[in-house]
């Protein structure tokens, strides 16, 4: 990467870059609230979980290729005895052990091991992908909730304005300075104001609430963002960083690894195999035997042993394998084409993040403009409404000029930082291990993988699943009340 920028709010001249101007204590950071998703998120939770299973397809592939070891017992009892019988045996315990050793089974096992390990490798990079959309998707809520709260208390100044306006007609009506139509003018001003903020108030409730199904917890005293490292200079470095960088171009790369060793290995069903078995059998009747007069004793336990070798040479199976290898270069083709499709997809969001980023932080730049010349004409316009030469209509179409473009600016920052995390997230650079997350140990994605492999053993496992997210269904219900730094 040419070189690094960082996209602060304060990139227009439109924001202060205090970021604890809430209560002490009491304010939540945006990398705070990433750090509670990165913890408590069901959706994050669930993928790690979902990859401990991944991550045990290569041990149960490995496994077909290891001796297998059983004893069979079987304990007899002779209710009822036919007639004739020289010999009797009332009760019996048989007892066999056996050993099945694979020697060679024409790669099937190796091969079935190494796509599985492809697979566990393209399961982490999903776990990647998904990371990062969380934490895209906490990004949107916190900055929604940010925007939201802005509009909010701008319709609410609004409306205070429009009061102010509206008696003041008023009372000039009454002098007879301006006549009626002006006083139904600022009236109707007003109550147009009003359902804007209910509009603006039930989006702020919204916000809360998706910021609570993603974080966990209710939004509290929300400073402003920090900036985010790493944006590029240009859309063609930026395609190129996410080409290496993106986990669901990597995901498909591994995933179409996998399936040519799905190929070599189902190749292996036409092929012979060969393995070593042994016996070891024992029957102990108890000294239970009825012999007649003049028969040898029976003894009371026999033991016998065999060992040896086994081949099995296929030759015909009905089209079996063939038709397993054509399946599996079928899906062979549908990840290769896979692989291309997402790439095609890393791309348009890639180009589609960086021109919104772009754009937005034009807009930002123009409606910052927008707000001082906005503010300086609205000064002017009720000057000049006080000695009669200006109409109540142009102070009113004044001040909801000015509160369009305050709603502008902070829709603007909102969509700015948003498409330049997209962007960062899309160029695989927006996870726990690229971010700074407040007090969060970082998720060992391949512990489990060691630990399995390092499994052989049957009565090994794990501990009894536990809930690592937190319910919502305990958090209040939100309202449109306004917590934070004070918007500009």
């Amino acid at each position: 990467m040419t070189s690094l920028k960082v996209l602060a709010w304060s990139r227009a001249g439109v924001m202060t870059a205090a970021l604890a101007l809430a209560a002490p204590g009491a304010a939540e950071t945006l990398p705070g609230a990433l750090a509670k998703a990165y913890r408590t998120n069901p959706t994050l939770n669930a993928a790690r979980a979902n990859q401990m299973a991944i991550d045990e397809t290569a041990t149960i592939q490995r496994a077909a290729g290891l001796p297998n070891i059983g004893i069979n017992s079987t304990f007899n009892e002779n209710l009822l005895i036919p007639p004739g019988q020289f010999i009797v045996v009332p009760r019996q315990l048989q007892s066999q052990a056996q050993i099945n050793v694979p020697l060679y089974n024409g790669g099937r096992i190796k091969n079935a091991v190494r796509a599985a390990n492809g697979r566990i490798a393209a399961g982490e990079e999903q776990l990647r992908g998904t990371e990062a959309s969380v934490f895209s998707q906490v990004v949107a809520a916190y900055s929604d909730v940010l925007r939201d709260m802005a509009i909010v208390e701008f319709n609410r100044a609004n409306i205070n304005n429009l009061d102010v306006t509206l008696r003041s007609s008023r009372d000039r009506f009454e002098v007879g300075d301006i006549t009626r139509t002006d006083v139904a003018q600022a009236e109707a001003r007003l109550s147009q104001a009003r359902g804007d903020l209910a509009n603006a108030e039930s989006n702020l409730i919204a916000s809360k609430e998706r910021y609570i199904q993603q974080v966990g917890d209710a939004p509290d005293a929300l400073t402003l963002p920090p900036p985010l490292p790493g944006l590029p200079d240009s859309v063609d470095e930026a395609v190129a960083v996410a080409i290496k960088e993106n986990p669901d171009i990597a995901a498909a790369l591994r995933n179409l690894e996998a399936t040519g060793y799905d190929v070599k290995s189902v190749r292996a069903g036409r092929l012979p195999t060969v393995s070593a078995f042994g016996n070891l059998s024992r029957s102990d009747n108890f000294g239970s035997a009825i012999v007649p007069p003049g028969f040898p004793n029976q003894p009371s336990t026999q033991t016998s042993g065999s060992a040896g070798f086994q081949l099995n040479l296929p030759i015909y199976q009905g089209g079996l394998p063939a038709a397993q290898i054509r399946q599996a270069q079928a899906r062979q083709s549908e990840a290769l084409e896979n692989q291309i499709g997402i790439e095609r997809q890393v791309v348009q969001t890639v180009r589609a993040a960086f021109a919104s980023w772009k754009a937005s932080v034009d807009v930002i730049a123009a409606a910052d403009a927008a707000i001082s010349a906005n503010s300086l004409s609205l000064q002017g316009v009720r000057a000049e409404n006080g000695v009669g030469t200006r109409t109540i209509i142009e102070v009113l179409n004044a001040e909801q000029e000015l509160n369009n473009a305050r709603v502008l600016l902070a829709t603007a920052r909102r969509n700015a930082y948003v498409a330049a995390f997209t962007l960062i997230a899309a160029m695989g650079n927006a996870e726990g291990r690229d971010l700074s997350l407040d007090g969060v140990t970082l998720y060992d994605v391949k512990r489990n993988a060691r630990l399995s492999r390092s499994s052989y053993f049957d009565w090994s496992g794990r501990k009894v699943p536990l809930q690592q997210s937190t319910r919502t269904v305990n958090t209040p219900a939100q309202d449109a009340s306004i917590q934070g730094p004070p918007q500009p």
